[in-house]
């Protein structure tokens, strides 16, 4: 028989997840339907979405494990006798982490907050890039282009490679460096042979008892990537995606009537923007991992 969820602890929510604790070296990690833009979690929730998310992050920890030896925090499989029946599909035991105050973001294209601060200085995270570069460029290497952990409502900031050192020193940097550019480019060579450019990405990585740094949270999803469809990359357009930038851009245009840079809350969505949403969630994880969203544990028929 399977616990009930308030047999746990709950030790923290998060945008999209909460957080609980099953014993004194592992933790249940929920993936909600919650969908956060701008810093605000919205009140409009995508059907299934913590299922997708969960989905899809079992699918890249297992690859990334095979193809790269990249270590995880997974401490039992989806179907987890420990995990209570009302969050299966959209929870994991995970292993206990120390987890490092930085997000470790790799970016192969320019856009986004990054576009923005090539715009205003010619560099991105203190590295500087060619003249010309343009919406969605590619680069010629793949960057490591480190954020802050902001708290929930806050904002996070790019900082440079010597800001990371300063926070957990030049040894672990270098492993966190080398580390999020492995596991970006296996990731994102994988998915442009199911049609699909990961443009950039954002990890999380945690430190264990033994020392061994280990990929946490979320892992290549539509909440912390940017997808596009290859076949359309186009330089110096907007790019068609299957991820949370449908949601953005549907926040700053007109049809929303709503202010980036004022005060109000975003607006809730438009069903047809919900069922969208949800629908480029489903495509992605079908076309990069080859399964069936409705054989997932739990999703809806």
């Amino acid at each position: 028989m399977r616990p009930a969820l308030s047999d746990y602890q709950h030790l923290a929510s998060g945008k999209v997840r909460e957080l609980y604790r099953v014993d004194d070296e592992t933790l249940l990690f929920v993936a909600s339907d919650r969908i956060s833009a701008y810093d605000y979690i919205l009140d409009s929730q995508i059907p299934d979405k913590g299922r997708i998310l969960t989905a899809m992050s079992v699918f890249f920890f297992d690859f990334l494990s095979r193809s790269a030896d990249v270590p995880n925090h997974l401490a039992g499989p989806p179907d987890d006798p420990r995990i209570p029946h009302d969050v299966l599909g959209r929870a994991l035991v995970v292993q206990e982490l120390d987890m490092l105050p930085v997000e470790a973001v790799a970016r192969g294209y320019l856009t986004g907050s990054g576009l923005i601060d090539y715009q205003n200085t010619g560099t991105l995270c203190g590295i500087a890039l060619p003249t010309g570069l343009a919406e969605a460029s590619k680069f010629t290497e793949p960057l490591f282009t480190p954020a802050t952990k902001a708290e929930l409502g806050q904002h996070d900031e790019n900082i440079s490679f010597d800001a990371v050192v300063d926070l957990i020193g030049a040894e672990r940097a270098e492993q966190l460096r080398e580390l999020t550019l492995t596991t970006y480019r296996q990731g994102a060579d994988y998915a442009l042979t199911k049609g699909i450019i990961v443009a950039d990405t954002k990890f999380e990585f945690g430190v264990d008892d033994d020392g061994t740094l280990r990929l946490a949270d979320e892992v290549f999803t539509p909440d912390s990537s940017r997808y596009w469809r290859a076949d359309d990359w186009q330089e110096g357009a907007v790019q068609q995606s299957f991820d949370k930038q449908f949601v953005r851009n549907w926040l700053t245009s007109a049809e929303s009537g709503w202010d980036r840079y004022g005060d109000r809350p975003p607006p809730p969505l438009p069903q047809h923007i919900v069922d969208a949403t949800r629908a480029r969630y489903i495509e992605a994880y079908e076309r990069i991992s080859g399964h069936k969203f409705d054989d997932w544990i739990g999703s809806a028929a």
